[in-house]
């Protein structure tokens, strides 16, 4: 029998009398099983593969499966393309200071998985994950894993955060989340309410606004930067003063940290800003947060204007940063101050609106993500179903998780950032897998 084989019964072969080996199956052996082949698991995979740990990817669909199925069309990377650097690999292109579009970023992934023949078994999709005595049982579609060690690298974006108040809808108005909306060729006829104003809400809002529908946008906390700042990407001087790479502890208050919205930018080829102001000029109707459904409509909080300064407040904090941080180092002159964008300025919003006499005929919510472990067969979840962890080591020992929202560091679901990470949690697993060397040894 092969080494890393182990021969179990069947536990649907075990009749009434007793168990029976009349039917078994084969569970492969690896050190550490990932699962998820997307950013996280593949960086995971590469700092393994260093260290001579074997190990094996598990993949449900393709590489980056999420960019190829649940992504819109005209999405493009937030961060530019000299911020795509993972374990031994980075961009090595001609426009380092563009930005990756959706087919490029799917391309990325497969020349990464390439470069160092990462183990990924692509169309296997994990059923369930149960602890054993030497460590996981993962049972798969194609046949049974025996791990001693597993990594949840399967994001921070598994399902779309809808909440509850979206029951309250009148059927009649069509319900779309980002996961599903491909551009606004793909929406019904009649205006558009996009609920949230982070990253995904301010960039489908300005899409659909340009197909000529007429577009609302519930506003909530939010944080506002400008692409550009003194003559660099805005993420370039985040980048430099150590904003991205800030850890865990080094942060107040973590667990409001972790619930950050992401930042209002957009990637495109003329490096724009994209922000409510410009909405507004767009002709989009901008509203305060929404608070309540119920059939028709939809009721807004008055809270509009005090959310607009103080992200306009966020703002100027992050810019004065970069002006001290030029200043202390005498480069004022190498980086000519620029213009800051103006303070936002917006008409009185409605607290309330009758969708379908508004001509409101569909409702997109960009209300953020969940994390989601249905084949997860041990209590290691909170009340809101989220992964308990620290640092991405979880309660139970061997299980770990990779690329959560500010896991080890503010950058640790970026593709510049995950890459950090998964060699602390290396270096974790490998000194658990040496003790357990050591033990069965003695």
């Amino acid at each position: 029998m092969n080494a890393n084989a182990v021969l179990r019964p069947d536990p649907g072969s075990v009749p009434a009398g007793g168990p029976t080996l009349s039917k078994e199956i084969v569970m492969k052996r690896k050190d550490v099983v990932i699962v998820g082949g997307g950013q996280a698991g593949l960086a995971m995979s590469h700092c393994l593969n260093r260290r001579g740990i074997d190990h094996v990817v598990l993949e449900r669909g393709e590489v980056g499966q999420r960019w190829r199925n649940e992504r819109w069309d005209s999405l493009r990377m937030l961060t530019p393309r000299w911020q795509s650097r993972l374990p031994g690999f980075s961009y090595r292109g001609p426009d380092a200071d563009g930005f990756m579009t959706k087919a490029e970023v799917i391309s990325y992934l497969e020349d990464y998985r390439s470069s160092f023949s990462a183990p990924v078994r692509t169309g296997v999709a994990v059923e369930a994950i149960e602890p054993q005595e030497d460590g996981f049982e993962v049972r798969t579609s194609d046949g049974a894993w025996d791990a001693g060690n597993v990594v949840l690298a399967t994001g921070a974006c598994a399902r779309p955060n809808v909440p509850t108040m979206a029951a309250s809808l009148d059927p009649r108005i069509e319900q779309v989340v980002p996961t599903r909306y491909r551009n606004p060729g793909q929406l019904g006829p009649g205006g558009v309410l996009v609920v949230g104003a982070s990253a995904t809400g301010l960039q489908l809002a300005a899409e659909i606004a340009r197909s000529g529908r007429a577009v609302t946008i519930a506003v909530g906390q939010h944080t506002r930067l400008p692409r550009n700042y003194r003559g660099r990407d805005i993420l370039y001087w985040l980048d430099a003063l150590g904003v991205t790479r800030e850890t865990t502890d080094e942060v107040n208050d973590l667990g409001r940290s972790r619930n950050q919205p992401s930042l209002q930018l957009v990637g495109t080829e003329d490096h724009r800003s994209l922000d409510l102001g410009v909405l507004a000029r767009m002709g989009v109707r901008v509203v305060g947060r929404l608070s309540g459904l119920l059939g028709r409509h939809a009721c807004f909080a008055d809270d509009l204007a005090q959310s607009v300064r103080h992200a306009d407040r966020k703002m100027t904090r992050q810019l004065d940063r970069v002006d001290r941080f030029l200043a202390a180092r005498g480069l004022e002159g190498a980086f000519p101050l620029d213009a800051r964008p103006d303070s936002i300025e917006l008409d009185e919003a409605p607290t309330q609106l009758d969708l379908r006499a508004e001509g409101i005929e569909t409702v997109l919510w960009a209300t953020g993500y969940r994390r989601e472990y249905p084949w997860l067969q041990m209590p290691v979840l909170d009340a809101r179903g989220e992964l308990e962890h620290d640092g991405g080591i979880t309660p139970v020992a061997g299980l770990y998780a990779l690329g959560l929202p500010f896991q080890r560091r503010r950058n640790s679901t970026f593709l510049d950032g995950v890459g950090q990470d998964a060699e602390e949690l290396a270096a974790h697993m490998a000194q658990r897998l040496g003790c357990q060397t050591l033990a069965v040894a003695g």
